[in-house]
């Protein structure tokens, strides 16, 4: 029997887009569409799919809340997430709801072929670059950006926001830090500035002087 298979994305374009390709896979069969998390709970239910290729954001539920949900529900239906976004937050976010994969959108054919009849399989899998970018990010973590060490005032960082400081604090440019962590710079500057935020300070200036005066900034 084919694989069923639930599209959740708010871009008919995008939807329409993988139908097609993925209407010449004689092990896949395309039972349904959706258009925000909702939906794809709903659909999770009515459609019974094996695997539902999940976006992120969407209007209303989002894919992670949505991704909970079918989760609890329907532990039996396999989550792969296909996204924009390749920020670590979004990817362990997703692990954490009890999606099984993640692939970002730029994916060819063959490879959320792959995917699909591997999280059908129950095994998780993720793009080359997500899976390269994980294991970077686990096998670094020096001891001036552990959690149990930082200031109080840096309560409300995330791991990769306080290397993206300890790196700011260093002097290296959003161009630079894209480079070394393997990011976007769309994504370097989505973190500058939830980190500004939340330091609540005006400018990387004073993010700096905030960062060294904590001992961030003295690299390796």
């Amino acid at each position: 029997m084919p694989i069923k298979v639930l599209i959740a994305d708010d871009h008919v374009f995008y939807r329409e887009g993988v139908r097609a390709l993925l209407g010449s896979v004689h092990e896949i069969e395309v039972v349904g569409e959706a258009n925000d998390g909702e939906e794809a709970i709903a659909q999770a239910s009515d459609r019974k799919p094996n695997v539902i290729l999940m976006d992120l954001k969407m209007p209303g539920m989002n894919g992670i809340d949505a991704t909970r949900r079918i989760h609890e529900t329907h532990p039996n239906i396999g989550v792969l997430v296909i996204t924009m976004f390749d920020d670590d937050d979004s990817v362990f976010a997703a692990m954490r709801a009890g999606a099984r994969g993640y692939l970002l959108k730029d994916a060819d054919k063959d490879e959320v072929v792959r995917a699909i009849v591997a999280v059908e399989r129950g095994e998780a899998i993720f793009s080359p670059a997500i899976a390269q970018r994980m294991m970077q990010y686990f096998s670094s973590s020096p001891s001036a950006l552990s959690k149990k060490n930082q200031p109080d005032e840096f309560a409300e960082l995330t791991e990769r926001e306080l290397e993206i400081l300890d790196l700011i604090a260093q002097g290296h440019n959003n161009l630079t830090i894209s480079n070394k962590l393997s990011l976007s710079i769309k994504t370097v500057q989505n973190y500058v500035s939830s980190i500004l935020t939340k330091l609540q300070v005006a400018d990387r200036s004073q993010a700096i002087v905030r960062a060294r005066e904590a001992g961030l900034g003295k690299g390796d």
